[in-house]
């Protein structure tokens, strides 16, 4: 499995704090995830480092120049044998079966960022293996898609949650929302906790979370039944809640 990113940026100072703290912090300093930052202007080969020109064809904004990527990628193909994805809204929709499919590649995962306008089209069509989104919404530059990725695939990595478990309950983990969570106190303002929860039956408490979760995702995001793993139990109880499925 692979724990082991390298990220092409023009802003690597981006990637200080995230990659310091929390979950993701423990797994760097542990060695079960490794980080590397490249400054994409290290590759330029004039005095002012230029990284980006104005586009052909007219437009607003700024556009990355073939030559610094291509070079880039290159020298970091010969150094490291990496996956290169160009983070990119025109790529394929990145979800948990891709981080999956991320976690369980042997090389090394080269993130490129993207920056302004975007890259010149000759990056995407003849320096990368492939262009990846994390959604249809814009953003700045390609740090934090590419953050969103490295968390999203470190996760999934053994040892990386401590309760490796953990992982396996999750959101999307078999192609469902979660169960709704609750911890102490038992009611606040109100509301409380369900009495299944607190019955000690583990057989029941694991059916409630289960019924709870189709819910949840009937409700919020129907769309994802029709390639969830869903056995027949899960099937009758989504037609009683009114699942055309």
């Amino acid at each position: 499995m692979s724990g082991n990113f390298h990220i092409l940026t023009l802003f690597p100072e981006l990637f200080d704090s995230p990659l310091s703290a929390s979950i993701l912090g423990r797994a760097i300093d542990t060695g079960l995830v490794e980080v590397t930052c490249h400054q994409l202007r290290d590759w330029t080969t004039d005095r002012h480092r230029t990284v980006d020109d104005y586009p052909f064809g007219g437009g607003t904004g700024m556009v990355l120049k073939p030559e610094p990527l291509f070079a880039a990628i290159r020298d970091l193909r010969a150094r490291f044998a990496p996956r290169v994805v160009l983070l990119s809204a025109a790529g394929r929709r990145f979800d948990q079966a891709v981080a999956r499919e991320y976690a369980q590649e042997a090389r090394p995962l080269l993130l490129v960022c993207g920056r302004y306008e975007g890259v010149d089209e000759r990056v995407a069509v003849g320096a990368v293996d492939e262009e990846l989104s994390v959604g249809d919404f814009v953003v700045t530059g390609g740090e934090i898609p590419a953050l969103a990725v490295v968390d999203a695939v470190s996760r999934l990595l053994p040892g990386v949650l401590g309760d490796d478990a953990s992982s396996e309950e999750e959101s999307f983990s078999d192609g469902i929302l979660e169960y709704p969570q609750y911890t102490r106190p038992r009611e606040f303002e109100g509301y409380a906790a369900p009495d299944v929860l607190l019955s000690g039956h583990h057989a029941e408490i694991t059916r409630w979370q289960r019924r709870q979760a189709l819910r949840r995702t009937l409700e919020r995001r129907p769309e994802l039944l029709a390639h969830a793993a869903l056995t027949a139990e899960d099937r009758a109880y989504l037609v009683e809640l009114g699942w055309v499925g």
